[in-house]
């Protein structure tokens, strides 16, 4: 059954996916101009974003994540450019995160937050990135009941995960 509030409930309990160890910013996902114009478009007036270079160990990062794609990556992210993160403030919380959660609406969230914990292998096959301090894994063991507490599947993850393939200028996966 879907849990509306889970994340909600995990915001409220901290810490969770939203926060980072302060001074590890350079290994956040990158957010594309795509995704930042969806954000501006519904909170205009909250700014949110960082300039961030494209140091080793986030594109070491980004290898972890797209272990196939190395070429694309130096392309895409070149060791010494820039990219865009969300911003977090001095305790390492999103910007966005408030009290009731995440206050970008679901369809303009980052591709990546929309996406957690779920994440796509090259083979199609479908991941959880075990993190310990998620409530909702915490309170769903299994994946099938992950995936409802979500209110996704396995082919809405796909697609998703495609959508964010091509907004950070990678191709989408082959069906």
């Amino acid at each position: 059954m879907k849990d509306p509030f889970v994340c909600a409930r995990c915001g409220a309990k901290g810490p969770t996916c939203c926060e980072l160890t302060p001074g590890t910013e350079e290994v956040c996902f990158p957010v594309s101009d795509y995704e930042r114009e969806r954000i501006q478009e519904c909170v205009p007036d909250l700014g949110g974003f960082a300039s961030q270079p494209n140091t080793a160990l986030f594109i070491e990062n980004l290898l972890r994540l797209f272990p196939d794609q190395r070429r694309t990556i130096r392309d895409v992210f070149p060791p010494g450019g820039m990219h865009y993160r969300l911003e977090v403030d001095r305790m390492g919380r999103c910007v966005f995160l408030g009290e009731q959660g995440c206050m970008i609406p679901q369809k303009a969230r980052p591709l990546y937050c929309r996406l957690f914990p779920f994440w796509t292998a090259e083979n199609g096959q479908i991941t959880i990135l075990e993190i310990d301090r998620c409530l909702a894994q915490q309170e769903n063991k299994s994946p099938g009941k992950l995936f409802n507490a979500f209110a996704t599947s396995q082919s809405k993850v796909r697609l998703l995960h495609s959508e964010l393939r091509i907004a950070w200028g990678f191709a989408p996966h082959s069906e």
